[in-house]
């Protein structure tokens, strides 16, 4: 088994973590000797991965609103593509333009995307999910698979909202969004922290590791050594308030600790963004501002 990010071959076990959502199986978590990336130790294959996103519990998949925890979702959603779209139009300095939100669900921050005048594309594995976004969006909706078939230098901004951490061939992937995006476009990426205050608080119960759909699991400065191997410079980061909280309360569900865990949940995720304030990397998620490598 080799470092997904620097090909090293000697690593270490950090954790063995659960996978509460689905199988109820257990993975390692391990980091590479070299160059320090977390990753999933032998994770499903890519044709097998898939009954590991079949349940109505993996929320980026559903619509629903049933449940506390699915309307916490949603609620934190409605709110959540609104700031991204603020962000978006920031830091690619456009009002409108071409976007590719890669892996993206079903649709809503696509939609509010081609609400403010861009014009947009999605690409969702989930076939379910992939029905709803183009059912909201009327737009085109297409497989990962189908990333190299786009045309180079097409796109302002491709948006990688908690995907990257999902994609098997990651070296790839990014060579394909290098490709695709204009000389002067963007890359936006969010995924969880393991620095995190939360993160180490929760340890193996964390419930950003999630395993094994979470084949990866970020740092800063993993980050920053995978971007800088893939044409890439990091411009920015920013924390993501609202997924400390989240992500404790879900925690807690996960050591089924009750209404006491509900408010727990509540400081955990408190101390995290009070840590995070002065330093985005301290935060329990982070977007990424990422520009291309100009060319000589």
């Amino acid at each position: 088994m080799l470092c997904p990010v620097c090909s090293h071959n000697q690593y270490s076990k950090i954790l063995t973590v659960k996978d509460f959502t689905v199988s109820a199986e257990n993975f390692e978590v391990v980091e590479c000797a070299s160059c320090g990336f977390r990753f999933t130790a032998h994770p499903p294959a890519p044709d097998q991965i898939g009954r590991y996103y079949q349940s109505d519990a993996y929320i980026s998949h559903t619509d629903s609103k049933k449940g506390i925890f699915n309307t916490i979702y949603q609620l934190i959603r409605k709110q959540a593509v609104a700031s991204k779209r603020k962000l978006v139009t920031h830091f690619s300095n456009c009002s409108t333009g071409q976007l590719l939100d890669y892996g993206c669900g079903t649709g809503a921050f696509l939609m509010e995307m081609k609400s403010a005048g861009w014009q947009v594309q999605g690409m969702e594995p989930d076939p379910g999910a992939a029905s709803r976004a183009a059912e909201l969006t009327s737009s085109t909706i297409s497989h990962p698979d189908q990333l190299s078939s786009l045309p180079g230098n097409a796109f302002n901004v491709v948006t990688m909202w908690h995907v990257l951490e999902h994609v098997h061939d990651l070296h790839g992937t990014l060579d394909q969004v290098q490709r695709i995006l204009k000389q002067d476009g963007m890359l936006i990426v969010a995924v969880p922290n393991h620095t995190s205050f939360d993160a180490r608080h929760y340890a193996e119960n964390w419930a950003a590791y999630d395993v094994p759909r979470h084949l990866y699991h970020f740092s800063p400065s993993s980050m920053k050594y995978l971007l800088k191997s893939n044409g890439f410079k990091l411009a920015n980061l920013k924390p993501m308030w609202f997924d400390s909280y989240y992500v404790s309360l879900l925690s807690e569900k996960y050591k089924q600790t009750g209404l006491l865990g509900v408010v727990r949940a509540f400081l955990i995720g408190c101390i995290s963004n009070l840590l995070a304030l002065n330093t985005n990397a301290k935060a329990s998620s982070i977007i990424y501002e990422i520009k291309k490598i100009k060319e000589d």
